[in-house]
């Protein structure tokens, strides 16, 4: 395991303080559910107390090459690839599952092979070095579609992790594509890979095994959301329980070193009035391995599984079980507040994206990066929402990518 510690109180200056005062009426970007750090503080949640420590909210309770046998057509192209595959709409239950057992063969993930058997070895073997964050991301979907938003998000990784190790599990990468996806970092010597899961294996000795059985046998609705995004959110939590570390979704930017957090999951909202969160979010986990937090996250999945309800098996599953665990003995972990990983909300992510038109937008633009030195460990970029933006010079995404990226081409063309 990677480093542990315990963040340290952020002290403001004054003009930080200014700052912040100044976003909070200029700043049409934050949501009001977002929080300003200095918020938080020690409350009550349904009876139960938790604690503002240091911008934390606590709870009591050998590489191996990625050049691959697999067909560039099945791997890096358009086809028959599980992120295609979208269920039909306005159908019966029944004529769904009928469509997705049609379906079966061509969803790829599913199947077995020489890669797949050798998925636990490759895993150990990956992180058998010294690694200052040992880190996980799911691609399910194209390597094509593996673009260089995403590879920013790579870059800034390696920025706060200069020896840290990225595995990215994904049977498209691992082709001759997608190590030329990743070869600018394999040549400056950062570790990363992507390395095709065995998810029987995952599952495994898991409340998800008979599940992920049910599924990949056709018995079992995939519901209506494509289920390579429910696959998503059950791999995340698999990886973790049994391996330990970080998981990132590839839509992150990071501003500094997560190696100081431990069992942590982040808030995405909170009551501003309150100071209660309102929703957390599974796209940022850092846990150890066999963490009894991500087991009931599991069995959860496994046994309340709603495909056709956006955010159930997802952000919605993290809140419901954190709710209901976080006053039980054993359930050691911290709930970090939204300036940590979700400082803008989803549907204002679009501002930080845009050059400033005049003077009172630039002054908003110096607050916000001075704001988000502060607390901040990464901004979710909300990809749904973002990926069709361009980054504009002088923008705060602009500015936070340039000083945090390593290679940094093609900043303004992503």
């Amino acid at each position: 395991m990677y480093a542990l510690g315990r963040n340290s109180s952020v002290i403001f200056s004054t003009i930080t303080i200014a700052a912040v005062i100044f976003i909070v009426y200029e700043d049409s970007v934050i949501s009001n559910d977002s929080l300003q750090p200095g918020v938080f503080r020690a409350r009550e949640i349904s009876g139960r107390i938790q604690t503002r420590v240091g911008g934390q909210i606590k709870s009591t309770i050998s590489h191996i090459s990625l050049l691959s046998v697999q067909e560039e057509i099945e791997n890096a192209g358009s086809g028959s690839l599980m992120g295609s595959l979208k269920p039909p709409v306005d159908v019966t239950e029944e004529q769904r599952i009928a469509w997705f057992r049609k379906k079966l063969p061509e969803f790829e993930i599913f199947k077995s092979n020489n890669l797949t058997r050798q998925f636990h070895g490759r895993v150990l073997e990956f992180f058998s070095e010294e690694c200052e964050v040992r880190a996980f991301m799911t691609w399910i979907s194209p390597a094509r579609s593996f673009g260089r938003r995403e590879f920013l998000g790579l870059e800034t990784f390696f920025k706060a992790h200069p020896h840290g190790c990225l595995m990215i599990l994904s049977r498209t990468l691992e082709s001759r594509y997608g190590y030329g996806v990743l070869k600018p970092l394999l040549d400056r010597k950062y570790k990363v890979s992507a390395v095709t899961p065995d998810l029987s294996f995952l599952f495994k000795n898991t409340p998800a095994e008979a599940w992920f059985d049910a599924i990949k046998s056709g018995n079992k609705d995939p519901g209506e959301i494509p289920l390579a995004q429910n696959l998503s959110n059950l791999i995340r939590l698999a990886v973790l329980y049994k391996y330990g570390g970080v998981y990132l979704d590839t839509d992150f930017i990071i501003l500094k070193s997560l190696k100081g957090l431990r069992n942590s999951i982040g808030a995405q909202s909170i009551d501003i009035v309150s100071g209660n969160w309102t929703r957390l979010n599974n796209a940022v986990l850092i846990f150890d391995m066999n963490h009894p937090l991500l087991f009931k996250f599991i069995e959860e999945f496994a046994a309340t599984f709603d495909g056709s309800k956006w955010g159930h098996n997802g952000p919605y599953l993290a809140s419901r079980i954190v709710q209901r665990v976080e006053n039980r003995p054993g359930y050691n972990f911290t709930i970090l507040p939204p300036s940590a990983f979700y400082p803008v909300n989803w549907n204002n992510i679009g501002g930080l994206f845009k050059t400033p038109e005049n003077k009172g937008r630039w002054r908003w633009v110096n607050a916000k990066l001075l704001q988000l030195s502060g607390e901040t460990y990464g901004v979710h970029l909300w990809n749904k929402q973002s990926s069709r933006l361009k980054i504009e010079e002088g923008s705060v995404m602009g500015r936070l990518i340039s000083d945090h990226c390593v290679i940094c081409d093609q900043i303004y063309s992503s």
